[in-house]
């Protein structure tokens, strides 16, 4: 597992050689959702509702940032960081 990014509380993670579709898991307390990127559709899990857009808005926002960090950890290298909103 690698963090992406920290904003609100909120941490982005990404997880090495993860299943498709492309996802990052957002946690929030003891909370957490997977969130597909391509469509920002919530595959699974749960983040209250002011939380959840947050992390829609900012997912929107680094689509492409977010493809790139899924391409180089299904290569098993480092994704990086991706700037917080």
């Amino acid at each position: 597992m690698s963090e992406l990014c920290r904003f609100n509380g909120i941490t982005i993670h990404i997880y090495y050689n993860d299943h498709t579709p492309s996802h990052f898991h957002a946690k929030y307390g003891q909370y957490e959702m997977q969130v597909d990127f391509a469509t920002l559709e919530v595959l699974n899990g749960y983040l209250p509702a002011a939380q959840r857009r947050v992390v829609i808005r900012w997912a929107r926002l680094r689509r492409a940032e977010l493809q790139d960090a899924w391409s180089q950890a299904q290569s098993s290298l480092p994704p990086g960081k991706i700037a917080p909103p």
